[in-house]
């Protein structure tokens, strides 16, 4: 079941888009390597993706809306297994070589014909009631906070925090199934600057000089690609986007439009941001109606801007501030994309091939920051 409506590219990647962009961000092979052959970085992503299988095959067993989900979920786990053992042996077969779009979308691919639509839904919805409860006390810290570049960083490391519930990382899924995750000791807790790729300090002083304007009648506009449902979207980002707003900005948030693990869906996000307004449809004391919920066409969770919704582009168009926030959508897939305005790739590295690949620390952070002059 692929997204249903028409898909074009993002609108502000630099073109022609054949030459300039490549959604995934490392590369499994070389054109030098033999074509039959899996290199040893395949086989080490390979053997990642084969390690999530216990854990996606637990969640589809108790999956209450497919009629005989443990034996569903036992040929899920068969066939999706039987598939990646087939691309080790054979990286040209399964429509292969291999990237992580290829193998995400497999997955889903699998999961879909046997009947689970979104195995992560419970956990998302008890995750989700949970963040919304401390949304109000995560803002009234922020505002708290008198010095505006102070602010920005204590809302970038509520990103960070917010970021760390993703069960896609077999260690994390381990983690959160034995006690769950804390917002707040997640804040105190990332790791020390600097990080991996450390653009904070450009990115406070662009911030300081609030030089994101256009002419006076025409408001500054930043997107937002999203990622993971509770604590990442409602404590992280939707903090980031309010702070946004109060500054005059538009904000376009664009989530996935069918469900993939836990991140957040559309529809998910729409209600998400009606349960948090107040009666005269503001967040907290901010009005929002300069915010606006965009389905960007993508079922996975990772995102190749070639194909997003027509929607997404529309809204998109005319924007001054690209921000893709995750491991999945700015640091795998992304990282080294280019676009005609400036940009912000954030995300927690959750993966030890990604922390290898970038030469950091597993939990580590990236923020990348560029700007385009004369935008």
């Amino acid at each position: 079941m692929e997204s249903s409506c028409e898909m074009v590219a993002f609108p502000l990647l630099i073109t022609p888009i054949e030459s300039n962009y490549r959604a995934c961000t490392i590369p499994y092979r070389f054109p030098s390597d033999n074509p039959r052959k899996a290199t040893p970085t395949e086989v080490s992503w390979i053997d990642l993706f084969l390690k999530s299988v216990p854990s996606f095959r637990q969640r589809a067993e108790s999956d209450i809306t497919v009629a005989d989900a443990p034996t569903k979920a036992e040929k899920f786990a068969q066939r999706y297994t039987e598939i990646l053992e087939d691309i080790k042996k054979d990286p040209e077969s399964h429509g292969g070589p291999p990237d992580c779009v290829m193998l995400c979308r497999i997955r889903e691919q699998v999961l879909r014909e046997l009947g689970f639509r979104d195995i992560f839904k419970k956990v998302k919805d008890d995750e989700n009631a949970k963040a919304i409860s401390l949304f109000e006390d995560v803002v009234k810290i922020n505002d708290a906070i008198e010095d505006a570049n102070k602010r920005v960083e204590s809302l970038i490391r509520g990103i960070f925090a917010g970021n760390i519930f993703d069960l896609g990382s077999a260690e994390l899924a381990e983690v959160f199934a034995s006690d769950g995750m804390s917002f707040l000791a997640s804040c105190q807790n990332i790791v020390n600057r600097p990080w991996v790729i450390d653009d904070l300090d450009t990115f406070k002083l662009k911030w300081s000089k609030k030089s994101w304007k256009k002419a006076i009648y025409l408001s500054f506009q930043a997107v937002i690609f999203v990622d993971n449902s509770g604590a990442d979207i409602i404590l992280g980002i939707l903090p980031f986007a309010r702070e946004l707003l109060r500054r005059g900005t538009q904000v376009v948030l664009a989530a996935n439009d069918l469900p993939s693990i836990n991140d957040v869906t559309y529809p998910e996000l729409v209600e998400i941001i009606s349960k948090l307004k107040d009666e005269n449809g503001q967040l907290m004391g901010v009005d929002t109606s300069n915010l606006l919920i965009a389905n960007s066409g993508n079922d996975l969770p990772v995102i190749d801007l070639a194909s997003v919704s027509q929607e997404l582009a529309y809204l998109a168009s005319d924007a001054d501030l690209v921000i893709l926030e995750g491991m999945g959508r700015g640091i795998e897939t992304n990282l080294y994309a280019q676009f005609r305005c400036d940009s912000i790739k954030i995300g927690m590295v959750k993966h030890p091939e990604v922390a290898q690949f970038l030469g950091g620390r597993l939990y580590d952070c990236v923020i990348k920051y560029n700007e385009v002059l004369n935008h």
